[in-house]
């Protein structure tokens, strides 16, 4: 099957350059090329009553270079810069023709129980963004950015708050360029760099159109983007003869309504320096367009569902930036990779279907597909022994009413598992909240005329809830969670270092989880 025009001389280009550590062009850069240079530098509001200007240590030294003169012109410019707000002074430094300085918000701030995250390294990854792209919007193409006191957290801010989905335009915006300002401190900012680029892969995959992201080329875009990794990862794309010989007939069942051949993704990283070491599986959900079958979405909106493989391109990515950070784990990535789609085969409303654990499913639902895929896929996961099974789904509508774009839905059997996701989640900013496994869903969905298994609920609330019962019923292993992603797919405005479109959530959060359970298994 051909990977399209796109698939070939766009999209894996950019796949190979997300593990490319010189991707944004950490190098140092030339002082000499006049009026193309510009400086993102934060301010602190400071305390009430104190009117003072309070730069960062990277903006005390560029201040000191200016004799003064920026802390003057931002004293007598207005009030102090609020958190998120900015200035643009120009002409002021030789070095640099375009200075933003931006609001930090207060000094020293750190976890807020209530917010759920680190509000200071948020701070930091809001104002750098905007002032990244406001000298976009000047079309300057060369960046140095204040690390504000948390290389990391800036370099995320930079490389998120820059990308933007434009590969099938013509009319592209200024490729930017950005660095660390007078930084020693290249190792946070590159693991910065790394993190944001994972996020943006995820992005760029939910955000192409479901013709160039069919499921075997997006098998085959991952596969490209781990081709020069080494010996410790080997990919496999399973094609439906080895599907159909697993058994997988819920799985099957969903991608029999499509032309779009159905493929499983297979990755395998071994890190850990103990090579029997169990791994950590993870389970991506992968339908690159799902119309909802023949209990069909309503038009509006359904362009969108070319994301509804956000749970595979999440996984996937995390791998990826695991790989880049030579994390020392192993890890065991899954994607059962499908289409849900309207033909002469597809799945109709009251068809029993068996899955690869020999229960039988009544399809009550075709555009309840997503569980039906993961069931298999999790079954299959079981055989690797995995320490942990955490699976990743945009799975229910229901999931976006409870929580909207605040946080991920994690429905967990492991308060340890679910500690770890969350101490993840608090530094990533990218937060999760747990949700009840309660048997009062599982019977919900047990209780079916027809099969072992009912796809959906009996009663229309507690979707999500009734969904993760489902899978549940799919698990023997005692540390698994299912991350219910619907809510954070996209982004219109309350990330404010992501532009409108998809949000690749919670990227970040997965590798940042990565890294606890491989510091974890290493000090075990």
């Amino acid at each position: 099957m051909s990977l399209g025009v796109c698939g070939k001389s766009l999209l894996r280009p950019v796949l190979r350059a997300s593990l490319s550590r010189n991707l944004l062009h950490v190098s140092p850069v030339s002082r000499s090329s006049s009026g193309s240079k510009g400086l993102v530098l934060g301010v602190y509001e400071g305390e009430k009553g104190n009117d003072s200007v309070q730069f960062t240590k990277a903006g005390e030294v560029f201040d000191n270079s200016t004799s003064g003169r920026l802390k003057e012109l931002l004293t007598i410019s207005g009030p102090l810069l609020k958190k998120g707000r900015s200035r643009i002074f120009y002409g002021l430094h030789q070095d640099f023709p375009h200075v933003v300085v931006v609001g930090l918000g207060d000094k020293g701030v750190g976890i807020s129980n209530l917010e759920q995250y680190d509000e200071g390294k948020e701070n930091i990854r809001a104002a750098v963004a905007v002032g990244c792209r406001q000298l976009q919007d000047l079309e300057v193409p060369l960046v140095e950015v204040d690390p504000c006191g948390d290389a990391q957290c800036a370099a995320e801010g930079a490389v998120l708050g820059l990308f933007e989905y434009n590969e099938l335009k013509n009319k592209k915006k200024t490729v930017v360029t950005v660095k660390p300002y007078g930084s020693l401190e290249t190792e946070a900012w590159q693991k910065g760099v790394l993190y944001a680029e994972g996020q943006n892969l995820a992005r760029h995959l939910m955000e192409a159109p479901a013709n160039y992201i069919t499921p075997t080329s997006f098998a085959e875009s991952i596969q490209q983007a781990l081709y020069s990794t080494g010996d410790k990862v080997k990919v496999h794309i399973r094609p439906k003869s080895w599907i159909e010989d697993q058994q997988m007939g819920a799985f099957l069942s969903v991608a029999k309504g499509s032309d779009e051949e159905p493929v499983f993704l297979e990755i395998h990283y071994n890190g850990s320096t103990v090579a029997s070491e169990s791994p950590i599986a993870f389970v991506g959900k992968g339908v690159t367009f799902d119309s909802g079958g023949i209990s069909i979405k309503p038009a509006s909106g359904m362009e969108a569902m070319r994301a509804d493989m956000g749970g595979a391109a999440t996984i996937c990515s995390a791998i990826i930036t695991a790989v880049s950070l030579q994390l020392p784990i192993n890890i065991i990535g899954l994607a059962p990779l499908c289409e849900n789609m309207v033909n002469g085969r597809a799945n109709k409303p009251g068809d029993v279907v068996k899955a690869k654990n020999g229960k039988t499913i009544q399809v009550d639902n075709t555009d309840a597909e997503g569980r039906l895929i993961l069931a298999d896929a999790l079954c299959y996961a079981h055989s690797f022994n995995p320490k942990a099974i955490v699976n990743a789904a945009t799975l229910t509508g229901a999931m976006d009413v409870a929580l909207g774009s605040a946080a991920t839905g994690v429905f967990t059997n492991s308060d340890w598992l679910w500690g770890l996701l969350r101490q993840a989640s608090v530094v990533t900013g990218d937060r999760v909240w747990r949700m009840p496994l309660f048997q009062h869903y599982t019977r919900q969905v047990t209780e079916s005329q027809l099969a072992d298994l009912n796809n959906i609920g009996k009663y229309r609330s507690g979707g999500a809830c009734t969904a993760a019962a489902f899978l549940r019923e799919f698990v023997t292993a005692p540390h698994w969670a299912h991350l219910d992603i619907a809510g954070v797919m996209s982004n219109k405005d309350e990330v404010p270092y992501l532009r409108k479109g998809m949000a690749g959530r919670p990227t970040r959060t997965l590798v940042e989880f990565t890294a606890y359970l491989s510091q974890e298994s290493q000090n075990s």
